[in-house]
């Protein structure tokens, strides 16, 4: 009988939170609203979060201000950018066997596409709210892998 390595691995994919429009991208900035929003998941995650959780970061202002609400030590990949697809978000992110918690604060619709991707096996377009999360967990459970859904937040349930 073959023995496989039981690894957990919870992945948090959040949006940055409301962010004013413009050019050029990467420099768009929180808005008031958005600093709201990021500082109500952040408590809530928070609370949650183990201490030595990874904070994955698209080097987009808004996402890394979206992050920075968590007070937590980020880690900037160049990896989720806007654009990038889903599967460089689930590379990045070394799900599933990295184990422990990974938060990867991004941007749709890669994000929405990573959810579905990994709970369907396919992309598809699933719309996560500005600021708002989906938590995954991975286990395997008697030789059988499982993708669990913890929770789906927004910014005005947390």
């Amino acid at each position: 009988m073959a023995h496989f390595l039981e690894v957990d691995m919870d992945l948090i994919v959040w949006r940055h939170a409301d962010a004013v429009d413009g050019m050029p991208d990467m420099t768009r900035e929180l808005t008031a609203k958005g600093l709201k929003q990021a500082a109500q998941m952040a408590d809530w995650l928070n609370a949650r979060l183990p201490k030595d959780a990874r904070i994955l970061v698209s080097p987009a202002k808004r996402a890394m201000q979206t992050a920075a609400a968590l007070g937590r030590p980020l880690e900037i990949t160049q990896k989720l950018a806007p654009g990038t697809d889903a599967m460089n978000v689930v590379l990045a992110s070394g799900w599933p066997d990295a184990g422990g918690t990974v938060v990867v604060v991004g941007h749709q619709p890669s994000l929405g596409q990573v959810a579905s991707l990994l709970m369907c096996g396919a992309e598809a377009d699933l719309c996560i709210k500005k600021g708002g999360l989906w938590w995954l967990t991975n286990r395997v459970r008697q030789e059988t892998q499982q993708i669990i859904v913890r929770a789906v937040m927004t910014p005005e349930l947390a």
